[in-house]
């Protein structure tokens, strides 16, 4: 079965923050001149360059904790835990700088455990290594929280963005003026019924996109409601040759999506896969929610795609538009994967985090 993945990435440093090589630079030449600034009454060269030595060291000890540092933000561990952890590993680091950096400045192994106060700086570089660890740590969950601000703020001006422009992304000139030609014929052929029941659901659909609250997240249920809608005017235009199908999960209706998600996939089904087939086809929807992941599939039958050049096409408008408010509403905890049967027609699997919908007297909000 030939296939293609789309994977979602966030950019790095996209809040404009300046990277760790130079925040780690910046802090330990600051943290060095304020050193060098209490030697200046003493005034010997030997001072300096033991306080050079000393610094120097401690950066490359500080180096040698990030990647440690980093291990533990993988981890859900509690504040204490990441205190404790830290702490000991600041203790081994700050132990074993402390004798590197007695036997540079005295010179002979000997002398590091008899002239010098080795218990005293092994304590000293410690806290300072474990405040370091304490920096870094706040720093990461700043960015975290900024990230997620930052996320929910995009989300809410997609959501915006998505009501302004329905009819111009979602519900595109090509669906009106198949929808308002198909009413035409209708007429023509004394359909008035039908024309009428088409005319009803198109301005069923353009009240509900236009008029609904602007939220960046709804229920799927909601999702789907405004889904059929838009299949009820391509069934009425297509005739038999659209089937529709849906397999939902029941536990799935309550998850939260952001709004406007379903329906230019669904046009890009129509208009690229069923719509290409004379006899026709199916356009089937399943959802699943397992292990606090959403799925979303779309399958359609088509024609025969070709999956490289299909890849390279496959991201209209719609498409395009889509991948973007994901990326936006959910940053790399988002998959989307495409794939073309041999049989022909295309499968669109959506995998997002299962957040439920939270429901407020007058107002529809993500649960957190």
């Amino acid at each position: 079965m030939a296939w293609a993945k789309i994977r979602i990435v966030l950019k790095r440093d996209e809040l404009g923050m300046p990277s760790f090589w130079q925040l780690q630079l910046s802090g330990w030449a600051v943290f060095y001149l304020v050193g060098l600034v209490t030697l200046l009454p003493y005034r010997k060269a030997e001072n300096f360059r033991n306080q050079g030595i000393a610094f120097a060291i401690m950066f490359l000890a500080s180096c040698i904790l990030r990647p440690i540092c980093r291990s533990f933000l993988r981890v859900s561990f509690s504040w204490i835990a990441f205190g404790l952890r830290a702490l000991a590993w600041s203790a081994a680091i700050g132990s074993v700088a402390t004798f590197f950096i007695e036997l540079a400045i005295l010179r002979i192994v000997g002398r590091v455990f008899s002239d010098s106060d080795l218990g005293v700086n092994i304590l000293q570089f410690s806290v300072v290594l474990f405040l370091w660890c304490a920096l870094y740590f706040g720093i990461k969950q700043w960015q975290r929280a900024a990230q997620e601000r930052d996320r929910l703020l995009r989300a809410e001006s997609e959501a915006r963005d998505a009501h302004l422009s329905a009819l111009r992304y979602q519900l595109s000139p090509h669906f009106l003026f198949n929808s308002l030609n198909a009413v035409s014929t209708l007429v023509l052929k004394g359909d008035s019924e039908g024309a009428t029941r088409m005319l009803s659901q198109i301005a069923s659909l353009l009240r509900v996109s236009l008029e609904g609250p602007i939220v960046a997240g709804i229920s799927l249920s909601q999702e789907l409601d405004f889904a059929k809608k838009y299949l009820a005017i391509e069934k009425i235009r297509l005739g038999d040759r659209l089937q529709v199908a849906f397999d939902i999960a029941p536990e799935s209706l309550e998850a939260s999506i952001p709004s406007m998600l379903l329906q230019p996939l669904l046009e890009n089904a129509v208009l690229h896969g069923v719509g290409q087939l004379k006899q026709g086809g199916t356009i089937a929807v399943q959802t699943q929610a397992e292990d606090h992941r959403l799925r979303i599939v779309v399958r359609n039958s088509g024609p025969l795609q070709n999956p490289v050049t299909s890849g390279k096409n496959a991201r209209g408008i719609g498409l395009a538009n889509t991948i973007e408010r994901l990326k936006r509403a959910y940053g790399p905890d988002c998959d989307i994967a495409l794939l073309w049967p041999e049989s022909g027609g295309c499968e669109l699997t959506i995998q997002v985090p299962f957040k439920k919908i939270a429901t407020r007297v007058g107002e529809v909000t993500c649960a957190q």
